[in-house]
């Protein structure tokens, strides 16, 4: 995709766009003011950009993605400054996306950067404190403009220099989101989710999750951190790990994530969950395994039932007779 500037253009910024409300208002509302705008995505395994597509769609802006999901799960391993309520470590996520926007700078012909933050909107990740964190962390502190809360600070090198008018800029500052939902109604902008619906690390089961894999192994494979958006997860003891999945859907899925010596099991007369094993079993978990995989069949309420399982990349199926789990049973094991 070609990004050249328009002939009458005095300046081009570079929009991170998260996929929600405050990030296109932001690019929105510098683009009308007369400074081109890139949209810039990034792609994780804890978020994707399907709704940055559909947002910046709506202002009409070309939309750059990044993927950076490698360099983005060894940062949430061990953030330097923590995690949020939950496993979500937004002060090192936000500086590590600036510092790629800035190296795009001049890639992409751009003058400056441009978030959707807002003041005060968050107590922990959006405080003075943490914003020029942010900022300093990047790398690229001179070059970074919050339009929506720049009244409400310090005027950036962008305003001082004339690039950007400040006083076509906002004030907004605070957990409502008022000021928000009128600006989005002013411009037309119809279809947007709830503010942080995309981070999974925000999700108190996903970071249970993430937090217990993290525990067990320091480097997963990104199979493994893609799996835990599958199915109901238990952890039998240190070493094995048992998911089951949902439904057909998941079912599927979760094959294409498996490992050599991953093991799978079926319950053998009866429709019901796809159960993997992750680990290195002895009988005990095997039969552990089995009787989850009964619990989450047709066949749970019978007194005993067959089950199949083999290693994901053997072909021969062993066969177990279990009893099906009941809750009360599988309780103490669930993440």
């Amino acid at each position: 995709m070609e990004y050249d500037k328009g002939a009458d253009t005095m300046a081009r910024a570079l929009a991170l766009i998260s996929g929600g409300l405050d990030s296109i208002l932001a690019a929105k509302l510098i683009k009308d003011i007369g400074i081109d705008v890139i949209g810039i995505c990034f792609k994780s395994a804890f978020f994707g950009y399907e709704s940055a597509v559909k947002m910046t769609e709506q202002i009409d802006i070309p939309l750059k993605i990044i993927d950076f999901t490698e360099q983005h799960l060894e940062m949430v391993k061990h953030p330097k400054h923590g995690y949020g309520k939950n496993m979500n470590p937004c002060i090192d996520c936000h500086a590590m996306m600036m510092n790629y926007a800035g190296k795009l700078l001049k890639e992409l012909d751009a003058d400056f950067i441009i978030t959707g933050e807002v003041l005060n909107q968050r107590p922990m990740s959006q405080n003075k404190n943490s914003l020029d964190i942010v900022k300093r962390e990047s790398g690229y502190e001179e070059y970074i403009l919050r339009p929506l809360s720049a009244k409400v600070l310090q005027p950036t090198k962008m305003e001082l220099e004339g690039l950007v008018d400040r006083e076509k800029l906002l004030g907004i500052s605070g957990r409502t989101r008022k000021a928000q939902m009128e600006l989005a109604e002013k411009w037309g902008i119809k279809e947007y989710p709830s503010p942080a619906g995309g981070c999974k690390l925000t999700d108190i089961g996903f970071s249970a999750r993430l937090r217990d894999l993290l525990l067990h192994d320091e480097n997963p494979k990104l199979e493994d951190v893609e799996m835990l958006n599958i199915g109901r997860h238990f952890r039998l003891n240190d070493g094995v790990k048992v998911i089951s999945t949902r439904d057909e859907s998941e079912g599927k899925a979760i094959i294409n994530l498996l490992s050599n010596g991953d093991y799978v099991f079926y319950a053998l007369d009866f429709k019901g969950s796809t159960i993997v094993l992750k680990g290195e079993p002895n009988e005990d978990d095997i039969k552990v395994a089995g009787e989850i995989c009964g619990r989450y069949s047709k066949g749970k309420d019978e007194k005993k039932i067959k089950i199949k399982y083999k290693k994901h990349e053997n072909d021969k199926y062993n066969i177990i007779e279990v009893v099906p789990a009941k809750d009360e049973d599988i309780k103490q094991y669930i993440i």
